[in-house]
This record gives structure tokens, sequence and C-alpha cells, in this order.
């Protein structure tokens, strides 16, 4: 879907009313997806009471090298996201639940947009502030997706979480300006890609680089964000991407990134290590956002989140 929000709910009735509110959370989100419209909930640290049993990754998202979390728009109980064809109705679907949910209070609330949103080959593609099209990176195939996403048993999750998976969201603010003071070739040797998402070395877009050709850098440079993600492209991260711009004014605009995994640690925290010393790193400041578990459908979960 081109248009999003996301909005981190904080629960405002206490803990004997956790279920309830959660109840009423869930409901009110079934209502709202279908026919267009798609959103989900994701619970945050918060969420779980003392003494269930909780996804074994899930806590406040801790501030890495360079961030600047801003506690107003970062971390929450509860996040909600909906996605549509319109901002308009995508806001409206937004208001209309929060006002059907009096046990939570919002946290913070932003809106995005994906400009030149399409599907190639089976993947979602859009253009980021930096003008840069993305999203060749994500699996193809809805299976790949479900490997990379969906937690399984075995993995020492909760009974309940299997069928779930880890959301990790960023807001980053990104210094267009200055992004665009570059020419477009040292922007494509920043990125490890050209616009169009085509390789510096001239693969497709839709193929792996050959990055062992290439161990000097002379091509891809080393600092690259693309390298620094995936070092081999044959072995991508086992993670899946989605982002959408944001603009809140003329000096705050980003992007609110977004990916889902099976394993934060191996997903996104393992990427995240990698990409400290980046040369895009000097274009980006995060300054919220938030961990969070999506929970399998149904209802189930409610029961086990809140020990009842």
């Amino acid at each position: 879907m081109p248009y999003a929000q996301v909005v981190a709910l904080d629960l405002a009735g206490g803990d004997q009313q956790r279920a309830v509110a959660l109840r009423a959370a869930h409901h009110a989100v079934t209502a709202v997806d279908g026919g267009g419209m798609s959103a989900w909930l994701a619970l945050g640290a918060g969420c779980v009471a003392e003494g269930a049993e909780a996804p074994k990754h899930l806590r406040p998202m801790p501030s890495y090298a360079g961030d600047v979390l801003d506690s107003a728009q970062s971390h929450g109980d509860l996040l909600l996201q909906v996605t549509g064809a319109s901002p308009g109705a995508v806001s409206e679907a937004v208001t209309r639940t929060l006002r059907s949910l009096p046990q939570w209070r919002v946290r913070w609330r932003i809106a995005g947009a994906r400009p030149g949103n399409r599907t190639e080959n089976g993947r979602g593609i859009a253009r980021n502030p930096f003008h840069f099209t993305e999203g060749y990176g994500n699996p193809a195939d809805r299976e790949e997706v479900v490997e990379r996403a969906m937690v399984k048993g075995g993995q020492g999750e909760p009974a309940w979480a299997v069928g779930g998976s880890y959301q990790v969201v960023r807001i980053i603010r990104l210094a267009v300006e200055l992004w665009d003071r570059d020419s477009v070739p040292e922007q494509e040797r920043v990125m490890g890609r050209r616009r169009d998402g085509r390789w510096l070395d001239g693969t497709p877009s839709t193929e792996r680089a050959d990055f062992g050709s290439d161990r000097h850098g002379g091509i891809t440079p080393l600092d690259a964000h693309v390298r620094r993600a995936a070092p081999d492209p044959g072995d991508p991260p086992p993670l899946v991407r989605r982002g959408y711009n944001y603009r809140r004014g003329a000096d705050d605009e980003g992007m609110i990134f977004s990916c889902f995994q099976r394993d934060l640690a191996q997903g996104f925290e393992a990427v995240q290590r990698r990409l400290r010393g980046e040369a895009l790193a000097k274009y980006a400041l995060t300054v919220g956002g938030g961990y969070f578990f999506v929970p399998p459908t149904g209802e189930h979960w409610i029961r086990a989140v809140t020990a009842m």
C-alpha cells in the first residue's frame, strides 16, 4: 500500500485492564483490515504482563552508534499500523480506531508514503527521499518472505508466538539538502547501487552482485551501504524490509524504516552492527522507533501475554 500511519500506544488503564484493552485493540484492527486497507498490531515490551512468557528478543530498542533517540518518538506498549491507497482513508481509519480505544493513549504517531510504489517481479518497489529505488533486496516469492520473517517452532520462543514476527521501526531523519549537494555518481558510491537499483558493476537489479571479484572495493566501496548491510549478496540478511517516506516540515524529512524477521539477533541487529562506519551515516540520524512483536492471527496470544 502506498500510504501508512504508524502509531505507538501506551496502556492507560493499568495492568488489571490489560486483557480488556488488548482485546478491544484486536477487534478494532480487525474491523479496519480489508476492503483496500491493511492494519495490524505489534506488542511492545511493556505490553507483556509480569510473569507472562514473552518473545525472547522483545525489549526496548537500544540506542545504536549515531542514534539520538527522542523518548517522545520511541518505544511504546503497542504499535498500530494502518496502510491504504489514500492518505485520507488511512488517517480516517486511524482516527476512528483510536476513538474506540479509551484504554490506550498515543505516545507517538507518524504518517508516510511510498512514491513510485509498484511491484516488480514479486517485489514491492518504491523511491526513497534520496531519490533511489529500493526494495530489490527483499525476496520475490512468498515462501522466502515467510522463511525470513515468521517465527517457527524450535526457535526457543513461546508456543503462542509461533507464526508471529519481530518488527523493528526506525524513524530516520535524512539530511536531504546535504545529500543533494553531492553528484549522482558520489551518491551511488555511498549507496552501492545505481539510482534505478542496478549494481555498480553493471549487474541487473534483480540479480546478485559478485563482491568476491571486487575485494578491495574498487567498484563498490567497502563502506557502501549495501555492501555493509550484506557483505555477501548470495547470503542476504534474514529479514524483510518496508520503508515509507515522511515529511514533517522543510527541515524534518526522512524514512520510516520497518523490517520483519523471525530472529531479531540474526536479522536487524546483525545488520545494524555491520553498518557501523558506513559512508551513509553522515546523512542519516535515527531519532525514534522501537522493537515490537506482531502476534500470530487469532486472539489466543492475548491470554498468553496477560498471564490470565
